[in-house]
């Protein structure tokens, strides 16, 4: 699709609007109208008015044309770090409206295209004062979410302040990478080495995650910092032999002071990996929460996203899993998988309920680029099959007592739908929250970790490693001495909460 950005140079926002509204169109920008080919155009112009700033786009689609409009008054824009924020809401919206008039069907979350909207609900609330109702009525207003996700969003919204109340000035997260599955799932994109062929290189890994951690752990004490959350996350940790992860826990603990810590998360995401010997081990280091990820528990569907277990083995590693009652235990699942419909997800939610994790997440399938679903072409449900499977597992969990306490978006998600964490009373998990709303620093440690630091303000640092765990082994000395802006970050940040 053309793009043509007329008083204004905001690309992200257009090409954001673009692929929610036409995830087969990909971006172009002619250097005039004479140079467009595609027959397919959006025309997006900023006109400031002594009152009103009104956003106008133009949009052409296969011979058909219309128009949409949006606006703010000017004088709302004279604060510098508000302005861009708010000129691209109006200039998406424009982009919405006028897409919607030319028949695109409405999206669930409306003209919304963030990874956050419990987070903009929370700004509408704090920063814009708006009530609970009418932040919400705003929601499904003027930005056109239904009520469903609306309420999805006040839920996850009202989680999040409730954890914030909690948080210290000083605390922080921390995430521990094992970038180590011991197969490749074909939806994948994310970090991750098939075992098989690298196990000999993991002793190599965890020494120099080691040294990462020694020096993050005094880059945490020096800015006064103290872990409240700890994620170890992959790939899947469970992959490491029990020897390995024993190792891999006494470390952390040696390094952190982990006195102030009240969540310490293990994912034991591949029910394959698990076993009794290595749950005892995470139980032994102060463990207390674990994922078990079936992702579907029908096992036609198992096989054909290259899940090297059956659903039997899922039951198996939950029945280990409570026999350490220290565990409070989550459940992943994925809506959209090749060869699921409505029915068989349906099943997947009754049988994981009634297995009795204390936290179930919700995905949406997200095809992202490297997995093999979309190098293949792979045939997935449709966006209303992946809508009924949404709402079908929603009505289930709120009738067997969860709740939604976090959620958030991906781009190429089936349906344009989110991801929700679905909890039973008292059993929220914090990182997830804090990850998600941004509530106070995440430290990452391993190859593939963004460390993320925030302060007051909504003031962000990322730190990026190296993806892979041969490049992160090779480049461990300038890892570890990046570690001193964390402490620069936090020295110079405004006093406050984050």
């Amino acid at each position: 699709m053309d793009i043509f950005l007329l008083e204004n140079d905001y690309k992200y926002a257009a090409e954001q609007m673009m692929l929610m509204l036409f995830p087969d169109e990909r971006p172009a920008y002619p250097a005039s109208a004479a140079d467009a080919r595609s027959g397919r155009s959006a025309a997006l112009r900023l006109c400031p008015g002594e009152t009103y700033t009104t956003a106008v786009c133009r949009l052409e689609y296969d011979g058909d044309g219309a128009r949409g409009y949006a606006r703010i008054r000017t004088d709302r824009l004279r604060d510098a770090h508000e302005r861009p924020r708010l000129e691209q809401r109006i200039l998406k919206l424009a982009f919405y409206r006028a897409a919607i008039a030319l028949g695109v069907p409405k999206p669930e979350w409306g003209c919304l295209t963030g990874v956050r909207p419990a987070k903009l609900l929370a700004g509408l609330i704090r920063r814009d004062g708006l009530s609970e109702t009418d932040a919400v009525r705003m929601l499904t207003d003027t930005f056109d979410v239904s009520k469903e996700r609306a309420a999805l969003a006040l839920a996850a919204e009202r989680a999040a302040a409730k954890a914030e109340a909690t948080l210290a000035p000083e605390d922080v997260c921390l995430y521990i990478g094992i970038p180590y599955c011991p197969t490749r799932c074909a939806y994948c994109s994310f970090v991750s080495v098939d075992a098989p062929k690298l196990l000999k290189s993991i002793p190599d890994y965890l020494d120099a995650l080691g040294q990462e951690m020694r020096s993050t752990a005094a880059a945490v004490k020096a800015a006064g910092r103290r872990i409240a959350a700890v994620y170890v996350g992959g790939g899947t940790p469970t992959t490491l032999t029990a020897p390995e992860l024993d190792r891999l826990l006494a470390d952390t603990k040696a390094c952190f002071d982990l006195s102030a810590c009240r969540e310490f998360t293990v994912e034991a995401g591949r029910p394959d990996t698990v076993t009794e010997e290595k749950l005892a081990v995470l139980v032994s280091h102060g463990v207390n929460r674990v994922s078990v990820n079936p992702q579907t528990m029908s096992d036609e569907v198992l096989e054909t996203i290259g899940r090297r277990h059956t659903a039997a083995e899922v039951r198996e590693a939950v029945a280990m899993v409570k026999r350490f009652p220290q565990l409070a235990f989550n459940m992943d699942l994925i809506a959209g998988l090749p060869g699921d419909t409505p029915e068989s997800f349906a099943g997947t939610v009754r049988e994981v309920i009634a297995l009795g994790a204390e936290n179930i997440t919700v995905h949406t399938l997200a095809l992202k680029k490297g997995s093999r679903f979309l190098t293949e072409g792979t045939a997935l449900p449709d966006g209303r099959a992946v809508g009924e499977m949404l709402g079908a597992a929603r009505e289930k969990l709120e009738a067997a007592g969860y709740a939604p306490y976090y959620l958030y978006r991906q781009k190429f998600m089936s349906g344009s739908f989110e991801n929700v964490g679905w909890t039973k009373p008292g059993y929220e998990n914090l990182y997830n929250i804090c990850i998600m709303e941004e509530l106070c620093g995440i430290l990452a440690v391993g190859a593939g970790g963004s460390t993320k630091l925030t302060a007051p303000g909504g003031v962000v640092k990322r730190l990026m490693a190296p993806k892979y765990p041969r490049e992160y082994m090779e480049r461990i000395a300038q890892i570890c001495a990046e570690k001193d802006g964390i402490v620069r970050f936090y020295k110079s940040e405004p006093k406050g909460k984050n």
